[in-house]
């Protein structure tokens, strides 16, 4: 009857892991870690431009309705000038006026352009930090 030393499995320095098969390891997890990063990025940056375009869709449709009307209200502005002057000059006024409105909605769009930040992955970027800053930390040791 064979003893239980025998039977075991004897254990030699080829075996174990060496410094090449340690390296290979971090190689291999810090390759997954960066393309599970770079996966999470894609991923908010599919999600936010959906939403951006859904919204700009919807943006789109209700201009172009307020458009229609608008045009439909200033007809109607000098409609009702025009019976107290001119109709040229009914229409002028109104165009004049259509004119600064535009003008000033440029403006304040172009405002409001500036102060947007730009659609960034936050989360990708922030757990990309949080990553460097532990491999740093681990690294020193």
């Amino acid at each position: 009857m064979p003893t239980p030393a025998a039977s075991a499995p004897v254990k030699t320095a080829a075996d174990k892991p060496g410094v090449g098969g340690a390296a290979k390891q971090v190689a291999e997890h810090a390759s997954a870690l960066a393309r599970l990063e770079i996966e999470l990025a894609s991923l908010e940056l599919k999600r936010k431009a959906g939403a951006l375009g859904a919204g700009a869709g919807l943006s789109v449709g209700a201009a172009l309705l307020a458009l229609f009307a608008l045009g439909f209200l200033f007809a109607t502005i000098a409609a009702a000038l025009a019976i107290v002057l001119d109709l040229w000059l009914a229409l002028l006024l109104v165009t004049l006026g259509l004119l600064a409105t535009a003008g000033l909605l440029g403006m304040l769009a172009l405002a409001r352009f500036k102060r947007v930040t730009p659609p960034l992955p936050e989360q990708a970027i922030a757990e990309a930090k949080l990553t460097g800053k532990a491999l740093k930390a681990h690294g020193s040791h």
